[in-house]
């Protein structure tokens, strides 16, 4: 498939076209979860955007020729504390957290990477990098620590640009005395604390101890696609500190230019307005979404093409309108598609897609394409975008009333007409409002006995 993709490069603030090191081997690193929770509906957004680059790929190069790796954090401070508290080994929780993961962005129609490298395996790797930046003079022993010193390398920041004062402000690092410069930042620690993890250390440290976060991806995106590969990916909230001391760590260990010839960012997501936070209560994991949320059982792929209906650098606003519109969407589509095989992806959605995955450009072109009913290149280009319209029956299955929580539906409407009885209307449209969110149409009307109000409901998705 003869087509030039053109990809955002946070690393030179430009959209130029991407040109592989080596088109037999083309090679992506994207930074996968920290295992210690279930992911939320914002992890799922890197997921989903990278697969989509992936699969983009794989179509312009063969299938054969990328190498997509995306790793599992197993080992950080956040992990130890969880199995901590619930008195369970760190393998067990990282096991057990790791399998509902793959079962929740399964389900998203994400493909599994190349190859998906765990922290754990690769404490080797991270000792030899720690090595290497000591003798080069890029880092130091002090107390039992490791660290980088930023001031070793002029160029510090030129990934995320930020002025000194905003990195220093930015690191959230801890004051330690032992540190020669406020910026200089940990690449291996000891294990002082019975729960913590500890290994052999490096360049001469008697104690046990474990690497800090940053070196883990330096690690295993050399071990997996050398010292310089073609892209790196993440969310933008890891341009600074994470992805800036990466670069800083495998470019001096390295002596190399660069870590990665493109990086790329997706945006930041909110639910229904607000910043995700447990304490606004929109806190939503990807797993409550596809189990019930709002009252209804989401399939993955109207998930997937939520996510997918604006450009990945731009922030989205996860609301149940977009779901719902999506899910109709993507009926409408398997609808005409009918049992009929894919042909070839139109060269619109190809061109869209290659324009630094124009998603919301991509579905127009989609829509032009179910309005022509064109159904084999629909189906190509929907297969193509990480759908499968096979299942085109389970997602109309999906929206029966047992998908409800009837409970809270007839708690709601029950509130609503105490509400409207007392005359507090402002009280009674927020609730119909909520009942609408979920899905839920009423019908006020008076009991033909009695004459007392009453209130029916349906659910109309």
């Amino acid at each position: 498939m003869a087509m030039t993709i053109r990809l955002y490069n946070t690393l030179t603030r430009s959209k130029d076209a991407f040109r592989p090191i080596d088109p037999d081997n083309v090679r992506m690193y994207v930074c996968g979860p920290t295992v210690y929770d279930d992911a939320h509906i914002g992890n799922a957004r890197p997921v989903i955007v990278f697969d989509l680059l992936f699969r983009l790929l794989r179509a312009t190069y063969g299938e054969a020729r990328v190498t997509y790796a995306r790793n599992i954090t197993d080992l950080d401070d956040k992990i130890n504390k969880r199995a901590h508290e619930r008195g369970i080994t760190i393998r067990q929780l990282t096991e057990e957290t790791t399998a509902r993961f793959h079962r929740a962005i399964d389900a998203l129609g994400a493909l599994r990477p190349t190859v998906e490298p765990r922290a754990t395996d690769h404490i080797e790797e991270m000792k030899a990098l720690c090595e290497r930046l000591v003798a080069a003079g890029h880092a130091y022993v002090a107390e039992g620590h490791v660290l980088f010193s930023v001031p070793s390398m002029p160029d510090y920041g030129k990934l995320s640009k930020r002025p000194l004062d905003d990195m220093i402000a930015g690191a959230r690092v801890d004051v330690a005395p032992y540190k020669r410069s406020e910026m200089d930042f940990v690449l291996w620690k000891p294990s002082r604390e019975a729960h913590e993890p500890g290994w052999p250390s490096p360049c001469g440290i008697v104690e046990p101890g474990r690497p800090g976060w940053h070196i883990e991806c330096s690690a295993m995106s050399w071990k997996h696609l050398g010292e310089v590969f073609d892209i790196h990916g993440g969310g933008i909230d890891l341009v600074f500190p994470h992805h800036e001391n990466e670069v800083a760590q495998t470019t001096c260990a390295f002596g190399h230019q660069v870590m990665a010839n493109v990086w790329m960012h997706n945006g930041f997501l909110q639910v229904e307005g607000d910043k995700m936070s447990k304490s606004l209560g929109n806190f939503v994991t990807i797993q409550e979404l596809l189990d019930g949320w709002q009252g209804q059982a989401w399939p993955g792929e109207v998930l997937r093409l939520t996510m997918l209906k604006g450009h990945y650098r731009q922030p989205i606003d996860w609301t149940v309108k977009a779901m719902e519109e999506s899910w109709k969407t993507l009926e409408g589509w398997y609808r005409t598609i009918g049992g009929i095989a894919p042909g070839p992806v139109p060269a619109p959605v190809l061109d869209a897609l290659s324009d630094d995955l124009n998603t919301a450009k991509a579905i127009a072109e989609l829509h032009a394409l179910d309005k022509a009913g064109d159904a084999p290149g629909l189906a190509a280009a929907l297969r193509l975008m990480g759908f499968d319209p096979a299942r085109a029956g389970e997602l109309a299955g999906a929206t029966a009333l047992d998908a409800v929580d009837t409970a809270k539906v007839e708690t709601l409407v029950a509130a609503r007409l105490a509400a409207r009885k007392a005359k507090d209307f402002a009280l009674s449209d927020r609730l119909r409002d909520e009942l609408a969110a979920l899905g839920i149409q009423l019908k006020d009307g008076k009991d033909k006995a009695t004459g007392e109000p009453i209130t029916t409901w349906e659910v109309t998705r």
